[in-house]
């Protein structure tokens, strides 16, 4: 079969073809690189208009890796996307999802693992960088130990996906960040490439 093999060449055609067919004018210049890598990873050009990013996200999330804070992923599929050779040195990656304490705080609240997973975050929640991509209620309780606690993120890209929480989730996100540059994409979509995808567009520009 024939088919294009060269990746530089599909790469660059790839950004194309994103180019000629998404409208980036309604999202301020700091926050195209994002949605193009959005793009990119899903294969939907048409994210803009569900796309809220805070345009001082990029700049808030570079500052807090250059001043060593943690990244702290909801789950694992996120943690594996996030690359690694973009980050400073000694940048530490969190996931709680699998502790075997989370397992005993979802059996006895009866809530989900993902729910449970955040309220292991207390400790490392100051001034790290939160990368959520999975499950609606991780982005809830984030927001509820958020409003529990005087410690906040410096930076939250939330993008879970679902048909049952997402939607109000990213949109309590969206309405009120608790004073956090955030990313969401209001609606069903997201996953945790995506998520990922939008912490990788952020952090390239950081090599040096």
């Amino acid at each position: 079969m024939a088919y294009l093999k060269d990746p530089e060449a599909i790469y660059r055609q790839s950004f194309e073809v994103i180019r000629s067919e998404a409208d980036l004018s309604s999202l301020p210049k700091e926050c195209q690189g994002i949605a193009l890598r959005l793009m990119h990873a899903s294969g939907m050009t048409d994210l803009v208009c569900d796309l809220r990013i805070d345009p001082a996200l990029p700049n808030k999330t570079r500052e807090a890796l250059e001043h060593g804070s943690r990244i702290i992923a909801d789950c694992e599929m996120v943690r594996a996307g996030l690359i690694k050779r973009n980050l400073p040195e000694k940048v530490e990656i969190i996931c709680t999802l699998n502790d075997a304490a989370t397992r005993e705080i979802a059996r006895s609240a009866h809530i989900t693992r993902s729910a449970a997973a955040v309220g292991l975050w207390r400790p490392y929640l100051d001034n790290s960088i939160i990368v959520i991509g999975n499950a609606p209620t991780a982005l809830f309780a984030l927001l509820d130990l958020m409003d529990a606690v005087s410690s906040k993120p410096s930076a939250i890209i939330a993008m879970p996906v679902g048909f049952v929480g997402a939607v109000e989730a990213k949109a309590e996100l969206a309405a009120n960040p608790r004073g956090v540059a955030y990313a969401t994409l209001l609606g069903r979509r997201g996953g945790s490439a995506m998520a990922a995808a939008a912490f990788n567009a952020i952090t390239a520009e950081h090599v040096q």
